[in-house]
């Protein structure tokens, strides 16, 4: 109940993030980025870009991550995609750029870290970066930082180049933030494993 609450409070963060980033024309990266490119380019509501964009992923997050990660990832990718799409019902206004992609940037990474460590991610590069960070050990902070500027720079052209470096500021500070919560992220998959072995030795012994 605990888990779920937390999850509902880091998708109501994350989506004001996107909000605030979309109406200060600044991109962000991974496939919200790349949602976000979609979006400008044909018009079409972002919460329901998002939601097709992040599909493919679900298989790898199967594969690597398990069932209970995947289902509380594609819950929170249709939360968030709800949840933004309250945008399309509140009066046409703009963010000043500069002050959106800082703004937006914090209120992002704080979002996606109170999803990191419970557990669950909004597809596609997150689940790329929880991957990493769980088998590897990786800084989630960098990893997110390295994915989401590729689809920046891959958005420069559509957006301008002012906006473009802004963008980047916006994910450095997404991807610090993220980077300051690394130890707590390890430790909540830390905490599941070993009470995954706790409970495979309980029925061992059981069982002998």
């Amino acid at each position: 109940m605990k888990r779920g609450l937390f999850i509902v409070l880091g998708c109501l963060i994350t989506s004001i993030g996107v909000i605030i980033l979309k109406h200060a024309g600044i991109m962000t990266g991974g496939t919200g980025g790349l949602s976000l490119i979609l979006t400008y380019a044909s018009g079409l509501p972002f919460g329901l870009v998002f939601f097709l964009v992040n599909i493919p992923f679900y298989i790898l997050a199967v594969t690597l991550m398990g069932w209970n990660f995947t289902i509380t990832t594609i819950l929170s990718v249709t939360l968030l995609s709800v949840m933004t799409g309250i945008d399309n019902w509140l009066p046409t206004f703009s963010v000043p750029t500069l002050a959106g992609a800082i703004l937006g940037g914090i209120i992002l990474g704080f979002g996606l870290s109170i999803m990191f460590m419970n557990r669950t991610s909004l597809g596609g590069s997150n689940i790329v970066t929880l991957i990493l960070q769980k088998k590897l050990n990786w800084n989630p902070g960098k990893i997110n930082f390295i994915l989401e500027f590729v689809v920046v720079l891959y958005g420069f052209y559509s957006i301008g180049f002012i906006k473009g470096i802004l963008s980047v500021l916006s994910i450095i500070l997404t991807s610090s933030i993220i980077s300051m919560f690394k130890n707590k992220i390890e430790a909540s998959y830390l905490a599941v494993k070993n009470k995954e072995i706790n409970h495979s030795n309980k029925r061992t012994m059981m069982a002998s």
